[in-house]
């Protein structure tokens, strides 16, 4: 059997491709669940309330940043 084609370029990135939107997606899932967990109190009506919508922007773009500066670390590291 030939196995060259396992090590080609292009398979290599498509497999990056991939692991990397693994991670977003996995990323996006834990945001969601422990930002829903953090905000969210009580049983939903048909919209968020302020307080609510506040605390869930708050709470995401606080997620999305120690993601980067973890990131960023990782990077700097190698």
């Amino acid at each position: 059997m030939d196995n060259s084609g396992l090590n080609s370029p292009d398979l290599q990135k498509f497999l990056e491709v991939e692991k990397q939107k693994a991670m977003f997606q996995e990323m996006i899932s834990k945001l969601t669940s422990q930002c829903w967990d953090k905000c969210i109190t009580g049983t939903p009506g048909s919209k968020f309330s302020s307080s609510e919508a506040t605390c869930l922007s708050n709470c995401a773009q606080r997620y999305l940043d120690v993601t980067q500066l973890i990131v960023k670390k990782f990077h700097s590291m190698q």
